[in-house]
């Protein structure tokens, strides 16, 4: 029986088996606020240990480890710390950086490169980590999607969704897609510029989560990352393990 990995985000779960150190096929769905009235949980794998990753709230993590515990003979949760696989986090208290955000780095280094890691999700956090594994901080903001959803529930004729991105629209759908989206790639574009500053040398652009596609078309330098969370979870069982908590 596989060991799994399950990243549990605040909008999307994602889990693969992980086979031989190695992640097999990844599954995903988005999530709404009651996971347990899934019919999705119904198909979830079986197998030895399920280590999870969870930045969701306390109810939907709930809800995930109850349709694990009968389906794996143990379920472990992957947290922060301070060093790890050669990664030393910025953070004075580890348990202030988000576990995904912390396995992001552990994927990043690696590769031994300087890395500007950016996830779009619920939230858009940028973390700049440089070649000796030394996390610098980062930032944290509203995702495009986000900032659409919370201008709708202000002014409920604005569009939660819809429209493409233009330097100059001339349509409402297009100037909201172009206003939010183009906030997040003035704040990567501009963490960037400063990262370079700060190590003389322009680190690599890793971008992952749900929302990167919509950002990618105009971060041409950038590499879209997928795994980077369940990339990271597998090497921190692999250095950490032994400090999980049931």
């Amino acid at each position: 029986m596989s060991d799994w990995l399950f990243d549990l985000g605040n909008s999307r779960f994602k889990f693969a088996p992980l086979q031989d150190g190695h992640i097999g096929d990844i599954r995903a769905w988005p999530h709404e606020a009651d996971l347990a009235d899934r019919h999705d949980c119904e198909v979830l794998p079986h197998g030895e240990t399920a280590w999870l990753a969870s930045v969701a709230s306390p109810a939907q993590t709930k809800a995930v480890v109850g349709a694990l515990r009968p389906r794996f003979a143990d379920v472990r949760f992957a947290h922060t710390v301070s060093r790890c696989a050669g990664v030393q986090i910025a953070y004075a208290d580890p348990g202030k950086l988000g576990i995904d955000r912390f396995l992001a780095l552990l994927a990043a280094f690696d590769h031994r490169h300087d890395a500007l890691i950016v996830a779009v999700g619920t939230a858009m956090t940028i973390d700049l980590l440089d070649r000796e594994g030394v996390h610098h901080g980062g930032r944290i903001s509203a995702s495009p999607t986000t900032m659409r959803q919370a201008l709708h529930e202000r002014a409920a004729q604005l569009p939660e969704s819809g429209g493409q991105y233009r330097e100059f629209a001339d349509d409402t759908g297009d100037a909201l897609a172009s206003g939010c989206e183009g906030a997040a790639i003035a704040l990567i574009e501009r963490t960037l510029q400063q990262a370079q500053h700060r190590l003389g040398r322009t680190p690599g652009l890793l971008i992952h989560g749900g929302g990167a596609d919509a950002l990618l078309p105009e971060l041409p330098q950038a590499q879209h990352r997928t795994k980077l969370v369940l990339e990271g979870l597998a090497i921190w069982i692999r250095h950490a393990a032994g400090t999980a908590t049931a």
